[in-house]
């Protein structure tokens, strides 16, 4: 008689999304993936052919990269898809890699052979070691060419002391990056007050960005993450994110192993937040300008 149950419902690829719900994306570089069998979560750096076939290579939040077959198996924001190769061509990524090459961490054109300037009266300060590392990754290349030094603070509370002993003026301009810079805050205040701060307020800028520290300014995308996690007040934020992401937080040094592999996943500066970047350009801008 008729089986009136159809095919068995076991049978076939379970790893391949259904028919007429998966959708073709291409697998890009940066894109985050999550491959269904293994669990496995991460970014894609690359896609390469062997032994006949497509291998995407996804990085995880740690660093650690892992390659899969090209095609069905993949989820992206939770949905299934079927992965494909890049739609750039061969000849399309060379030019990208020798684009990129004459580019430094911070977009801008790289100066081959450019030794670094002595440095500038100018400075421009941040609040801590991990400020100050990250800004070194990104725009290193381009405050080396300027000769422009990154100082840490330690710190915003003392900000019009530190003022005061910098004693800004012209062709000695200060420019001040600060952490959770939002209306409202302890910061805010205290960026307010410093900025009428004379006779030094013309030769200062002071800027910010809204995260509660630099750390969040790294996209999430980066470590695996749709977003920062959010971690309750009263509890240290960074141990908060640490215990988060799995990371030992029992000591000080292993906050800053956590720290360093978060640094590790940053390339470039499409790896941080439009709203860091922005801060640090104009910061940067206004030491460097003409005949200041």
């Amino acid at each position: 008689m008729p089986d009136r149950y159809g095919s068995d419902v076991l049978a076939g690829d379970w790893r391949e999304p259904p028919r007429g719900r998966s959708t073709e994306v291409a697998a890009e570089p940066g894109l985050v993936v999550e491959e269904v069998e293994t669990g496995w979560v991460g970014a894609v750096v690359r896609v390469e052919k062997a032994g006949g076939m497509h291998v995407v290579h996804l990085e995880d939040r740690h660093g650690r990269t892992r390659g899969f077959p090209l095609g069905p198996g993949f989820l992206v924001d939770g949905g299934p898809v079927v992965l494909t190769p890049p739609k750039a061509s061969a000849n399309a990524k060379l030019a990208q890699a020798r684009q990129a090459a004459s580019r430094t961490a911070s977009g801008s054109r790289a100066v081959a052979g450019a030794k670094a300037r002595v440095a500038s009266g100018s400075r421009i300060f941040v609040e801590g070691r991990h400020d100050a590392e990250l800004v070194e990754k990104v725009w290193g290349d381009d405050l080396r060419i300027e000769g422009v030094v990154v100082e840490m603070l330690d710190g915003v509370d003392d900000l019009e002391a530190v003022i005061r002993d910098f004693s800004p003026g012209p062709g000695r301009r200060m420019g001040v990056l600060v952490d959770h810079l939002v209306p409202g805050t302890k910061e805010s205040r205290v960026v307010e007050a410093a900025s009428r701060l004379q006779p030094y307020a013309a030769h200062v800028r002071i800027l910010g960005h809204p995260y509660v520290d630099v750390w969040q300014s790294v996209r999430p995308e980066r470590l695996g993450l749709s977003a920062w996690p959010v971690i309750p007040r009263g509890q240290s934020w960074k141990h908060g994110i640490c215990a988060a992401l799995g990371l030992p937080h029992d000591s000080q040094a292993d906050i800053a192993r956590a720290w360093k592999q978060i640094l590790g996943t940053v390339r470039t500066y499409a790896d941080l937040e439009p709203s860091l970047l922005a801060s640090v350009e104009e910061l940067i801008d206004f030491v460097t300008e003409p005949g200041h």
